[in-house]
């Protein structure tokens, strides 16, 4: 199934007829997006809807999430956990994979970065129509630079996603749960792009350190991926955004320690030096609370 559905195709996903899609996209209900006069569906996003509104019956209790952190791949996060001592695992598969785990109990926290392409906001709109949004809390980490990644010296000479598009330049996309993935989407929308005339490789990254790699060993000329990766692999990088990534964790997880010792250690100086070597971070709110559900 495509990445982006037509109003019939989501019909049939849903099993329900497509007036009843329109009633839904009219009131603003479900996930969609317009391009070219036509309403489009992302199926990740469709999925992570259609988890958040599923209604459980029932008093079973859950098992304590382990002491890990999905999401997406973020490798200032990914080096602080070591750093830090919080005895914290890494899962990183994407945002939405991540918002899928927490709410399922399989992690403690999740990195996300999903842009609300109706108003350009962060992240709170992941979880503010779910049933168990009163327990959630949202923590700012990083704004990061988002942009190409290209190989040294630009020797494409690639400068936007229309130049992409146009020489069909070869592109590695990400898993569809990932951030990446849907802000490629939403840019390509703004651009009247679709994601389909684009030059994909057939496999897509599963994290950003993949994304650069497919691009030095030239598997593939440009990706989509954050500043701090393209400079860690000596790379070029051109940027298109700025993003807010956040940390989405349950209310009683923020004070266990696990997590306060990570939030701990990033607001040391080692932390600081870090994020000025990996480039592209802006730290300045990390701990801020985005989101409290109570």
């Amino acid at each position: 199934m495509r990445d982006l559905m037509t109003t019939s195709e989501v019909a049939d996903y849903l099993r329900i007829k497509e007036r009843k899609v329109y009633d839904l996209v009219a009131t603003q209900r479900i996930p969609c997006t317009r391009v070219t006069g036509k309403w489009l569906f992302p199926r990740a996003m469709i999925d992570l809807w259609l988890l958040r509104n599923t209604e459980f019956s029932g008093h079973a209790v859950r098992p304590e999430a382990p002491p890990v952190i999905g999401g997406s791949h973020d490798p200032l996060l990914e080096w602080a956990v070591r750093e830090s001592g919080s005895e914290l695992a890494t899962l990183f598969d994407g945002s939405l994979d991540g918002v899928r785990r927490i709410l399922d109990h399989q992690v403690r926290a999740c990195g996300v970065h999903v842009i609300n392409a109706d108003n350009g906001s962060y992240n709170v709109h992941l979880i503010d129509q779910n049933p168990g949004r009163s327990e959630m809390v949202v923590l700012q980490w990083a704004w990061r630079d988002q942009g190409l990644i290209v190989a040294a010296g630009n020797p494409l000479h690639v400068e936007s996603l229309a130049d992409v598009a146009e020489r069909q330049v070869r592109l590695i996309d990400r898993q569809q749960s990932a951030g990446s993935h849907l802000l490629l989407t939403h840019l390509l929308a703004t651009l009247s792009i679709p994601l389909e005339t684009l030059n994909r490789v057939a496999r897509p990254a599963r994290n950003e350190s993949d994304a650069a790699l497919a691009v030095a060993d030239g598997v593939a000329d440009t990706a989509l991926g954050i500043a701090a990766v393209a400079h860690q692999y000596r790379l070029d990088f051109i940027p298109l955004h700025r993003e807010r990534y956040d940390l989405l964790l349950k209310r009683h997880d923020y004070f266990e320690p696990p997590l306060q010792v990570l939030l701990s250690y990033a607001r040391t100086p080692s932390f600081a030096e870090k994020a000025r070597a990996l480039g592209g971070y802006d730290i300045t709110a990390l701990g801020q609370v985005v989101y409290n559900g109570c």
